[in-house]
């Protein structure tokens, strides 16, 4: 198979298998009058679903050095569709909603990472000597086209059909990606190289300094997408309210998917950039650019509706910017025996940034009130969004560790 036919496939099994992220980020504006849930409660939902994540990536994603990638990513996808179907059914409050997005993280980690090993895997079977950075660009950006997908596909499903109905959609995606997968990508077998060692010993991984950065930089970058990606309706819908005559008539969800749909090319041109003018200098200069841009969000609230929506695609822009990057210089920077376990660690720790973005965020919003704030002014949004950048800054610690690490082996 040629190589830009496999990656295509790979890449739209990902966004298939992505529609279910966003839908309860989408709908929960509607699902807080339903079920009575305050900001701290949507937190934990949407922080929920990462926590999924990193409870089994570190599991799921080592198994790919002894087991098929693909037979994971399988068993990902039927995971990810029962969390979707589950939750349409049986979803009736905070409880049942904490479970289901809790199955759907596990899903996700049976698919996003060893759907990266499945494919770098296959390009390794037809070029072993190869340079793979832009195929993992191509792979990671694509997690914001499901994204995207996902709160355009909830937001108009709930418009016409119930909100139900969305995780059912979300739940064939799923499928999709299944039947992708098991009839069009082959299996290949590169594990007789794997050296001989402990089932889920990360220590190899984690006492390299080098990779450690990474893992560093990519959970603060993934704590401050996340918490975005899971408040962004939310906050949209606020300045809609703030100024109904300036609004403009375009759903919020169909604004989110705007923003994160601009992720694909951003983090293709950050990879493309990286190559060119260094990894280490594009991503520190993105992640700071980004978390400026978050400080400054929550203030504009008070411009007119347009230049929000603005503001919010360009936002979308820098803080998908360096998400290959990082992704590629851990990929780099692994051995090829470890690297289904380099891809554990890094997505693990990495995730516990998913996880806390969107609860810290929620926590900020409700704190906010506490400490004397209005919640219908904009200085909940405010404090929200300049504590998320200030954290974002820290990213760059993490570069500056890989960076002394490989000038330090050099």
């Amino acid at each position: 198979m040629p190589p830009y036919i496999l990656i295509t496939l790979v890449c739209l099994a990902e966004v298939f298998s992505l529609l279910g992220i966003a839908t309860f980020p989408s709908l929960q504006s509607i699902l807080v009058d339903s079920w009575s849930l305050t900001n701290t409660d949507v937190g934990w939902i949407n922080g929920i679903y990462f926590l999924g994540y990193l409870v089994f990536v570190p599991i799921l994603v080592s198994l790919t050095d002894r087991l098929s990638p693909k037979l994971i990513f399988l068993t990902g996808t039927i995971i990810a569709a029962g969390s979707g179907f589950g939750f349409a059914y049986l979803g009736q409050g905070f409880w049942s909603a904490m479970f289901f997005r809790f199955l759907a993280g596990v899903g996700l980690a049976g698919t996003y990472m060893p759907g990266l090993k499945m494919l770098t895997d296959q390009l390794e079977s037809l070029n072993p000597s190869g340079e793979h950075s832009r195929a993992i660009a191509f792979y990671t950006a694509s997690f914001g086209v499901g994204s995207a997908l996902s709160y355009f596909i909830a937001g108009e499903t709930e418009r016409f059909f119930g909100w139900e109905n969305a995780f059912l959609i979300s739940s064939i995606g799923a499928m999709f990606a299944f039947i992708i997968v098991l009839c069009a990508v082959p299996r290949v077998n590169l594990l007789s190289n794997v050296k001989s060692s402990h089932f889920l010993d990360f220590r190899p991984i984690v006492r390299n300094p080098e990779i450690m950065g990474y893992v560093f930089a990519y959970a603060i970058h993934n704590f401050e997408l996340f918490a975005y990606r899971s408040w962004v309706v939310s906050y949209l819908l606020f300045v809609a309210s703030m100024s109904p005559a300036s609004a403009i008539g375009i759903s919020a969800t169909l604004i989110a998917a705007a923003t994160n749909i601009v992720g694909l090319p951003s983090s293709v041109i950050g990879n493309e950039l990286a190559r060119r003018l260094g990894r280490h200098r594009v991503i520190t200069a993105v992640m700071l650019l980004s978390a400026v841009l978050a400080c400054f969000l929550g203030l504009a609230a008070l411009l007119p509706f347009w230049l929000v929506i603005t503001f919010c695609i360009l936002y979308g822009i820098t803080v998908t910017g360096e998400s290959s990057s990082i992704t590629a210089g851990v990929v780099a920077a692994s051995q090829f025996e470890y690297k289904g376990a380099t891809m554990a660690v890094y997505s693990s720790i990495g995730f516990v940034g998913s996880f806390l973005g969107p609860l810290f965020f929620g926590i900020m919003l409700d704190i906010s009130s506490m400490i004397g704030f209005e919640s219908k002014t904009i200085w909940p949004w405010v404090l929200a969004f300049s504590m998320t950048g200030l954290i974002a800054s820290l990213g760059p610690v993490g570069l500056a560790i890989a960076r002394s690490a490989r000038k330090n082996n050099l």
